[in-house]
């Protein structure tokens, strides 16, 4: 979100007086972002045993933290407190200046899944957690010291930040925990030789080369501080810069004034940013004990935990620093889940309350704010993410504790009659304005320290985006229970409530209806709309307790935490930008696939003698096999002829009618699928299409593609190539098609540890031409086509499991001689074999396989009394931790690439993923930068977590459309 939205969001109260019944608010505020990478930085790399998770941050920070809360017992200690932290996204001074910071490293990845653990650390020890988009968390602390100052209060501000010191004085001061000293202005001087109110002209000379900030070329810190003390302050400096004496001083100060100026801007602090909470929700209390044992449990801190105790800490020796006990403001998040007795009790839908009054909903976002997790949902009109229109939300805090607010109903007609809410002149049952709730819900929704748990949440996350809301932090159930036993089972939330809660939901259509007669949600009346969208809350919750905890206990955090919870806002983002497509283009061509099959058809009548239907299966088989006789005819288990493509396709070759009817079949698909279903899809006003991503479809991670399906557009053939001709960019703008090369034999050279694989990856050699040499013996210069073309097949087929029938019919040859190629292929890669004889050992013992990032994929055929289905097992084993790594690799990449793209300050954005290729949309001007951005960004989207042994390479080029382009 940018920081003119932020402004423009509504901010709770914070006029309220910041004193009590007695002493003035004596308010600390924790520079946590810095406390973070001192963490870090400050001990060696730690994992948690269970599962691998770096956890080492989060310990080092829970140490710090507890000796802070320990040390502040006293007197002078706080009566409120609260932990800033820096928010992801950049900051108006972004677009002061484009290249503030731009050159800041990512964080190292092993502390990305910190992050969030520790904002949860914060919480279970009972400390408020506040962040604002568009703002850094220097600027928070800025605004509330001013604010608790210009009450008469004191502010403590605990970091020993340099950029912190222009904050100091009246009633503010500065804690430094580490070195135990407090700094007030003899501290200022002695690090800027100026007091704290002209540390803003001192830093604006000198810049800052960590911020990128540039300030004045050759002034240091000494010089600096000597002219704003002879000149008084910047302005004047640089208004009689004319009179300075030293000729390199006096021409720096007036060829680079303009850039002083704008670095005084940067490293100035505002006073007046959006305050997310008013003070008073700071107050300290006693942390829950049981959240905090929780936390640390789950952490696997146990020294900790035994110091730590019930949270509440004892006054250290010497000077005291804080009144009363450590507390948790009422807000924060309880972490543990509660107990399981509470998942199993009985779904009450009748306790679930619609939200009609602004009292009730105020009181509901206080009630979420209390526990701090919550179940959430949205209802729409209907399934597409990028066009629905909210009709309402759901939130739970526990066991049958669910509300919906309605926003948007509308009465049936007035024929249906039995209305039990009463409505307005416009025929809508009474619900609170829309634009007044959301503005209310967006804090919840957004509030770092409520954690939101959804089921499916991509969509939620697109509905609410287009609404203007970014919710965040989430959990995603569907994703949960995806990591734990993908391939199982499904992970539909109806599937999970009866597998794990016993539970059957209401169901959709038994309160829309369903056929002709199915209504809109947002005309379902407003008692069985509560009933049903609550219990989706509801059940979504419960189900988070149950199965969340069971991440860590099978050692399935890091997967959970790295490839699937940071997918859903990145795919929400794809899908509503959508791709733009050329309508006309797609008419022009659905003409010439209508006339094309119009010409088969009359073709295949010829052909088989008579009229008949080229769509009916029926039809086609009682002709080739009944009437031409043709050879090969089988019937399935309904007593009909087989007539599917394998079937064609070895008909082909007796007869003319086969490939007739296959091309038919083609141009039928392409036109249905694509051409005439493109046109129906696109937004009429953007001419762009927006396609559904499934996260949880296939067991070893890739995506799916829905309405439309954009996954499997055929890339071969010229007519697949000229329907990617309609996908065009915006005009101004470039698509940018960057895909994976051959990642997946990569994989497997590095997985089998296949050396002749590995060398000619890592020299750059045509792998297909190497593979063709080392099998046949054949030099690579002038290497006939054709033997080409057979290792290409091998090459491929070997990562299926491809069998010599297979390979037989996909090369054109008899089975002995590719049983004879697929023998010598083994013989010169024995470590291909050896992987996949250990893997066959692998899946029979444990029924599944795990990729190089810790993905587990069931197969569940292993265990099947069919060898066929056995077999098919033992291929899907061998075949999965190669797929399913790439799967993963691009997931990694895809969740970096946006924040990638960000801090290069570049507007490229990512429209589609279509299994090992990325597309992006481009201003013209940026595409040069951009390419090798992305393509770095996806190169390296393995480390640091796995190092291959194998280089991997991405394709990447820019075009107006996406044909040009791939």
């Amino acid at each position: 979100m940018s920081s003119d939205d932020s402004a423009a969001a509504p901010a709770p109260e914070t006029d309220r007086p910041l004193t009590q019944d007695g002493p003035a608010v004596r308010l600390w505020m924790i520079d946590a972002s810095a406390y973070i990478f001192r963490a870090y930085h400050a001990l060696p790399p730690l994992t948690r045993k269970s599962d691998g998770l770096p956890v080492g941050a989060v310990q080092g920070y829970c140490n710090m933290l507890w000796k802070l809360l320990r040390d502040m017992k006293g007197q002078d200690g706080p009566t409120h407190l609260a932990a800033i932290f820096d928010h992801s996204e950049k900051t108006f001074r972004n677009e002061l200046y484009s290249d503030y910071k731009a050159h800041r490293p990512p964080p190292p990845e092993d502390l990305v899944p910190q992050f969030s653990l520790v904002r949860e650390a914060t919480a279970a020890f009972g400390v408020h957690c506040v962040e604002l988009p568009g703002y850094e968390a220097d600027d928070l602390i800025a605004t509330y010291a001013c604010k608790a100052r210009d009450a008469g209060g004191k502010a403590v501000i605990v970091s020993s930040d340099k950029d912190l010191m222009q904050l100091i004085g009246s009633g503010v001061v500065m804690y430094d925990p580490m070195k135990d000293a407090v700094l007030e202005h003899e501290a200022v001087l002695a690090k800027f030789g100026v007091g704290p109110d002209k540390v803003v002209d001192v830093q604006a000379l000198i810049g800052d080369s960590t911020d990128n900030v540039p300030g004045a070329p050759g002034i240091g810190m000494k010089t600096a501080s000597q002219l704003i003390l002879e000149y008084g302050d910047l302005d004047t400096l640089l208004a009689r810069a004319g009179e300075i004496k030293q000729p390199k001083r006096r021409e720096t100060l007036i060829e680079y004034a303009d850039q002083i100026r704008l670095s005084r801007e940067l490293v100035r602090l505002t006073c007046d940013a959006p305050a997310p909470w008013p003070i008073d929700d700071f107050e300290v209390r006693d942390p829950d004990p049981e959240r905090l044992s929780a936390f640390l449990e789950l952490m696997e801190f146990r020294s900790l935990a035994r110091r730590v105790g019930d949270g509440k800490a004892p006054q250290r020796d010497g000077p005291a620093l804080a009144p009363k006990p450590i507390t948790a403001p009422v807000s924060t998040p309880r972490f543990a889940p509660q107990e399981k007795a509470a998942e199993s009790q009985a779904f009450d839908t009748e306790a679930y309350e619609c939200i009609q009054t602004i009292d009730a909903l105020d009181r509901w976002i206080a009630e979420a704010r209390q526990a701090g997790v919550i179940g959430f949902d949205t209802e729409t009109d209907s399934l597409s993410s990028s066009h629905a229109e909210l009709c309402g939300l759901s939130l739970a805090v526990g066991p049958n504790r669910a509300c919906y607010v309605p926003l948007s109903h509308e009465h049936p007609q007035a024929a249906d009659g039995g209305l039990d809410f009463a409505g307005d002149a416009q025929g809508r049952p009474d619900q609170i304005d829309a634009g007044f709730a959301l503005a209310r819900l967006k804090d919840l929704l957004e509030d770092p320290a409520v954690l939101k748990v959804g089921q499916n949440i991509k969509y939620d996350i697109a509905v609410m985006a287009r609404h203007g809301v970014r919710v965040s932090p989430i959990e995603d159930t569907m994703l949960i229970s995806y990591v734990l036993e993908g391939g199982l089972h499904g992970h539909g939330m109806d599937d999970l409530a009866r597998r794990w809660l016993g539970h059957e939901p209401i169901s959709f259509k038994s309160v829309t209806g369903s056929g002709k007669a199915q209504k809109s949600f947002r005309h379902v009346e407003l008692k069985p709309a509560t009933c049903y969208a609550a219990e989706d809350a509801d059940v979504t919750l419960r189900l988070w307790r149950l199965l969340k905890p069971r991440l860590a206990a099978e050692g399935l955090t890091t997967v959970y935490e790295t490839l699937e919870r940071g997918m859903p806002p990145v795919l929400a983002d794809m899908e509503i930008a959508g791709i733009r497509i050329d309508p006309e283009r797609l008419r022009r061509l659905s003409n010439e696939f209508g006339k094309r099959m119009a010409e088969l058809e009359e073709k295949a009548h010829l052909l088989a003698g008579r009229p008949f239907n080229l769509g009916s299966p029926k039809q086609i088989g009682d002709i080739l096999f009944g009437e031409l006789s043709l050879p090969g005819g089988k019937k399935t288990a309904t007593g009909a002829w087989g007539t599917d493509a394998s079937v064609l396709e070895e008909l082909a070759a007796a007869h003319e009618l086969p490939r007739t009817l296959l091309d038919w079949r083609q141009l039928s698909k392409l036109k249905g699928t694509y051409t005439d279903a493109l046109i129906q899809a696109m937004d009429p006003g953007t001419n762009r299409v927006h396609t559904s991503y499934q996260l949880a479809a296939a067991s070893t991670g890739r995506l799916a593609s829905s309405d439309p399906n954009l996954q499997n557009i055929p890339i071969r053939n010229e007519l697949g190539r000229q329907i990617r001709q309609a996908f065009v960019a915006a005009p101004g703008h470039v698509l940018i098609s960057a895909d994976y090369s051959q990642i997946e034999l990569r994989l497997l050279a590095h997985i089998g540890d296949i050396q002749e694989l590995k060398r000619a990856f890592k020299a750059g050699l045509d792998i297909h031409a190497a593979t063709a040499s080392e099998m046949f013996g054949v030099p690579v210069e002038g290497m006939p086509a054709e033997t080409r073309r057979r290792a290409k097949a091998i090459n491929f087929g070997i990562v299926y499991g491809i069998s010599a029938f297979g390979l037989a019919n996909q090369l054109g040859i008899d089975q002995g001689e590719a049983a004879a190629y697929i023998k010598t292929y083994f013989e010169r890669f024995p470590g291909i074999r050896d992987y996949m004889d250990a893997t066959k050992v692998l899946v029979r013992e444990q029924a599944y396989v795990s990729t190089l990032f810790g993905r587990r994929i069931h197969i569940p055929a292993i265990r099947s009394k069919s060898n066929a289905e056995r077999a098919f097992g033992e291929r899907a084993a061998i075949n999965a931790p190669i797929q399913g790594a790439a799967a993963d690799i691009i997931r990694r990449a895809m969740m970096r690439m946006p924040g990638a793209l960000r801090e290069a300050g570049l507007h490229t954005r990512m429209l589609l993923q279509v299994h090992d290729e990325l597309v992006f949309e481009a201003p013209e001007a940026e595409a040069e930068a951009a390419i090798p951005l992305i393509r770095r960004v996806m190169e390296t989207a393995a480390e640091p977590a796995v190092a291959l042994s194998v280089p991997l390479v991405v394709d990447a080029r820019a075009a107006a459309n996406w044909d040009e382009a791939h």
